[in-house]
């Protein structure tokens, strides 16, 4: 490959990446804000039908509203979440500047993942700050009384609800059944699709390029 051709190639990852990462930032929160300042702790709207609702909840721990115990679980959790977006930073900025062949979708679905794992990070650094709480009240940014948290103690704003079936497990099944049946229960952000999204098509089209990365075809040859 020609010098010229192998900068294209690298700018061109570079544009795929960023434009990706800002897409994502933008897009999750600007609707994490809209719901903060717009909903209280509970609120919620169908947005089609009965199978996709905006329904306001924060946690806070991880994807899709698992959650650590504990200050000091928080103060864990974000901790790791920042050093994890460090490596995957890291590895995406080697991608993208790699002199020899890089497939977009690998530059695209680690630009996803990254860019998920930085705005659920947004959320615990600084959401405790800037928002005062939004227990019984729509909460403001930027509140005179200041925020309901301090810095890395924020809760990650959820809102995205797809209970696509709602309905009850046969009686005969044990232990569950005659129970309540909702799938898809959690609810998440467009921070954790992103990352979702990004991991399920790392492994449907980015297997080879993952294992050549990490040298596995060398280990089998």
């Amino acid at each position: 490959m020609s010098k010229s051709n192998n900068n294209s190639s690298v700018k061109g990852r570079a544009y795929l990446s960023i434009a990706t990462i800002i897409v994502v930032l933008l897009i999750d929160q600007t609707v994490k804000i809209a719901i903060k300042t717009n909903f209280m702790l509970g609120d919620e709207i169908r947005v089609f039908g009965d199978w996709f609702r905006l329904h306001f909840v924060e946690n806070n721990g991880m994807a899709f509203g698992m959650e650590l115990a504990g200050d000091w679980g928080k103060l864990a959790l974000t901790s790791f979440r920042i050093i994890a977006v460090g490596g995957i930073g890291y590895y995406l900025i080697r991608l993208c500047k790699r002199k020899s062949y890089v497939s977009k979708m690998l530059i695209l679905c680690t630009s996803l993942v990254w860019a998920g794992a930085v705005g659920n990070i947004i959320d615990s650094v600084f959401y405790g700050v800037i928002f005062n709480s939004s227990f019984g009240q729509v909460a403001s940014i930027f509140p005179d009384g200041g925020g309901y948290s301090s810095w890395l103690h924020g809760r990650v704003v959820d809102m995205l609800y797809l209970p696509i079936i709602e309905s009850q497990w046969p009686s005969w099944m044990p232990f569950i059944g005659g129970n309540e049946l909702i799938f898809f229960r959690p609810v998440f952000n467009v921070a954790d699709a992103a990352i979702s999204v990004g991991i399920v098509l790392l492994l449907i089209f980015c297997r080879k390029d993952m294992s050549e990365e990490f040298g596995e075809d060398k280990a089998t040859k």
